[in-house]
């Protein structure tokens, strides 16, 4: 099925319709992107030009079809370039974290078998210790300094991206591919084994695009897109990218850590009117120091939420402050983007919101039958994003990929109003008295304490090897860790859920481990 009012050719090379129709159709001197390194602006012609020199730079390498080209970029517009680029020459960009350790690289660059990598100069010293042994790697395009390139074997060429893009033709005609042919890959993040690679396909980002952004976000040319979640995600790669470019709109990106500062000075200086950031995200903003007043967001119309549950104490802080609903949603790298979410002005607090047009989604039990409404069960979901398949993980494709549904891995409930409210990963669940109890439930209770930052919650067995819950919480500044708070957060839950899902363990830790995505490891706190 297909979102309402969106017709996918039998052929498409997707780069055409994020770049080509808006110069074809009179919209090339559009802005498309603002670069918040050092405030320059590109228009769609701009984009386009790059992207036509590193196709055509790539292609002079010996780069083919359908060919891997991993992605180690910091947000700007050689990302842009280099991922619409190979896309153009029908290649396939990969994407990849920027924020792992060397052999993570390895595995990715030799899963992947990436026959190129183009990769931010900061980056080289990490994946120095690694290029001496990777099997199929062989050329590095750097984006940036070239001058503190690492010593490679004879099996690398050394390229500088831009004298490579700038000696390119900029004439480029896309790839003639069909809408099921591969267009790029993501991987999973990896929060349980090695990471997975989610092949998608051309027609893709046109099913997600118009989903969440026509039918959910309304998206106007006139918009300017600001994502805390970076491109190499599924999430920013929608936010930043595709998304805005389905209209011909704009998007900021910006290369640095999202800190609270650094988010709050992007806002001010642009004036984005859509801001996509993660929960993690909206809470460290709320917490800091120097947060600005309610004028100093005024810019904004739509603030979006994915990656993990939003807590409803942070929706209610957030509104409270700056008079914003944030409408929080769930996606995944295997679906692309976001495939349930609340709608402007009828968000629900703790709730994942309705699902999106162009989806459908069953919770069902562990036979695969419905439940009733208000029962919890794992949430299936099918739509025409989906990955095809994982990359060389027949075993995962088959356990994930079930006909034309997908195992999300996730428990969910959906009330008598069609509304989504997770209720743990699958693997999270608890049964404590023989009743299911859902960790975000719990952790959403002892964050609505004035106390608490933030807190996870694990299953674990008492004396009588009976499951109940356990708490790991950061305590908000000036507050005191001790016994004392700990008795005063149990008392809290029993009073603000039902009393038998209260924590019967509650550690004070300093952080919470996570993934890159922010969502919390629950497994290393198991």
């Amino acid at each position: 099925m297909l979102p309402p009012g969106l017709e996918i050719p039998d052929r498409l090379n997707v780069s055409t319709w994020l770049l080509d129709r808006h110069l074809d159709e009179g919209r090339g001197d559009r802005l498309a992107i603002i670069d918040a390194a050092n405030g320059s602006r590109h228009s769609y012609a701009d984009v386009a030009l790059r992207s036509h020199r590193v196709g055509n730079a790539l292609r002079q390498l010996g780069i083919d079809l359908e060919q891997r080209v991993m992605l180690l970029l910091y947000d700007g517009p050689d990302f842009v370039a280099s991922f619409l680029g190979a896309i153009r020459i029908g290649a396939v960009p990969v994407p990849a974290n920027t924020m792992l350790k060397a052999e993570d690289y390895a595995y990715l660059l030799d899963d992947s078998r990436a026959r190129a990598l183009i990769v931010s100069a900061p980056l080289l010293a990490t994946i120095e210790p690694i290029l001496g042994r990777l099997r199929y790697l062989r050329h590095l395009l750097v984006s940036g300094d070239i001058a503190g390139a690492p010593t490679v074997p004879d099996s690398i060429a050394v390229h500088s991206l831009e004298e490579l893009a700038d000696a390119a033709s900029p004439e480029l005609d896309p790839e003639p591919m069909s809408a099921d042919d591969p267009a790029f890959w993501l991987y999973s993040s990896g929060t349980t084994g090695f990471p997975k690679g989610a092949v998608h396909l051309q027609h893709d980002i046109l099913v997600s695009a118009h989903a969440f952004g026509h039918h959910v976000l309304s998206i106007e040319p006139e918009d300017l897109s600001f994502s805390v979640g970076k491109l190499f995600f599924a999430y920013g790669l929608g936010n930043s990218l595709y998304v805005p470019f389905s209209v011909g709109s704009a998007s900021i990106l910006h290369p640095g850590r999202p800190d609270p500062a650094s988010v709050f000075e992007v806002i001010e200086r642009y004036r984005p009117t859509l801001l996509y950031s993660v929960p993690t995200g909206y809470g460290a903003m709320l917490a800091h120091d120097d947060a600005p007043d309610r004028a100093a967001l005024a810019s904004l119309r739509a603030c979006v939420s994915a990656g993990e549950a939003l807590p409803p104490a942070l929706f209610e802080r957030w509104l409270d402050r700056y008079g914003l609903e944030i409408l929080d949603g769930i996606g995944s790298t295997e679906i692309l983007h976001i495939f349930i979410a609340n709608r402007p002005g009828a968000a629900r607090p703790g709730s994942s919101g309705q699902i999106v047009p162009g989806y459908e989604a069953r919770v069902v039990d562990e036979y695969g039958h419905d439940v009733a409404s208000g029962e919890v069960g794992d949430l299936l979901v099918r739509g025409d994003s989906t990955c095809a398949y994982y990359w060389n993980k027949h075993a995962a494709t088959k356990s994930t990929l079930q006909g034309e549904w997908i195992r999300t891995g996730d428990k969910y409930r959906v009330d008598e109003d069609a509304y989504y409210w997770y209720q743990g990963r699958s693997d999270d669940m608890l049964k404590v008295s023989g009743i299911w109890v859902s960790p975000f439930e719990v952790e959403a209770a002892l964050m609505q304490h004035p106390e608490v930052l933030e807190a996870a919650v694990v299953g674990d067995r008492d004396t009588d090897g009976l499951v109940k819950p356990r708490a790991f919480v950061v305590a908000g500044d000036g507050s005191e860790p001790d016994d004392d708070l700990a008795a005063e957060l149990k008392r809290f839950v029993k009073a603000t859920i039902a009393p038998y899902k209260y924590p019967r363990w509650i550690e004070f830790v300093d952080t919470l481990p996570r993934t890159a995505t922010g969502k919390i490891q629950r497994y290393r706190l198991r």
